[in-house]
């Protein structure tokens, strides 16, 4: 009989941490879509901006090794993606889309290019806005006035580019706080439900004279493991769900660069960790500082 009862007890125990582990790790799931959304709108945004083109003419006596040379310098300024030359023939072809249209200019200007050689080049994210546009306009006049006639460059493109992702960025992070307060609240309450089947074991310890630290010291362990293997379920629920949308919707391509990535991963690992080791931490605090008589 005692043997039945003890099997019983290890087999409640077992589902409970099995049950708990499954709940923080839909949670988690939950979260990760979340921050994942958002690290993803963020890469879009960031490869929206360094899209954008800037076009760089040149005063009609700067020959093409000044240009080239203006190329190299620039190449080492930190504020730039890419600079690029533009010879006049690419600037032909991408003008008139290439083919016979380049052939039929040519032939109005009697086989003479009219558009001069330029650079281009890529702003880096954080310059790609109004601002910042302005101060790479300001500062290559300062620097180049002598050869450069103009910096050109569409304001309408920068000007939507961060005003179209801002009002995203607004409604992903309302929809974040939502749900990280839901997740919160139900990791919390997971554990509380998990520790209270437990509630009359922990005073038991504490009527024979154990310290507090040491009650706490098995089941913050506990949580911590809780926390990482919830961790890594739901980290693989993501992986599967990306995996699956990659390869069964064609439409759909999701792609993190590794900086988000990583922080994607560590996100999961901190929520995780973090929260099973305060609701844990909370939750015994209050079973401590209960009477024995509050616990029926």
């Amino acid at each position: 009989m005692e043997k039945k009862v003890e099997k019983y007890n290890k087999r409640g125990v077992r589902t409970s941490y099995v049950s708990t582990v499954i709940g923080i790790s839909l949670v988690l799931f939950m979260m990760g879509l979340v921050i994942g959304g958002v690290l993803g709108l963020e890469t879009i945004q960031r490869n929206a901006k360094e899209s954008l083109q800037v076009d760089v003419f040149f005063r009609p006596n700067t020959s093409i090794t000044s240009i080239k040379q203006i190329e190299q310098e620039l190449k080492t300024w930190d504020k730039f993606k890419e600079v690029f030359y533009v010879s006049p023939e690419g600037a032909i072809e991408e003008f008139s889309g290439g083919g016979q249209n380049a052939k039929e200019i040519l032939s109005i200007f009697d086989g003479e290019n009219p558009l001069p050689p330029t650079l281009g080049f890529r702003p880096k994210a954080m310059y790609a806005n109004k601002p910042g546009m302005l101060k790479i306009k300001k500062q290559l006049l300062t620097v180049y006035g002598d050869e450069i006639e103009e910096v050109s460059y569409e304001e309408a493109s920068v000007k939507s580019v961060n005003l179209g992702f801002k009002q995203f960025v607004y409604l992903i992070g309302v929809i974040s706080l939502l749900l990280i307060i839901v997740a919160v609240a139900m990791i919390n309450n997971t554990i509380r439900l998990a520790l209270y089947s437990k509630r009359f074991t922990v005073k038991t310890m504490q009527l024979v004279g154990a310290t507090n630290a040491y009650i706490r010291r098995p089941f913050l362990f506990q949580a911590i493991i809780q926390g990482i293997v919830s961790s890594i379920i739901g980290l693989a629920l993501l992986a599967g769900l990306f995996y699956a949308l990659n390869n069964v919707l064609e439409s759909v391509e999701i792609k993190f660069d590794e900086y988000s990535f990583i922080l994607l991963i560590s996100s999961i690992l901190s929520i995780g960790l973090v929260i099973t080791f305060v609701s844990t931490w909370l939750a015994l605090n209050k079973f401590l500082r209960m009477k024995l008589d509050d616990l029926y």
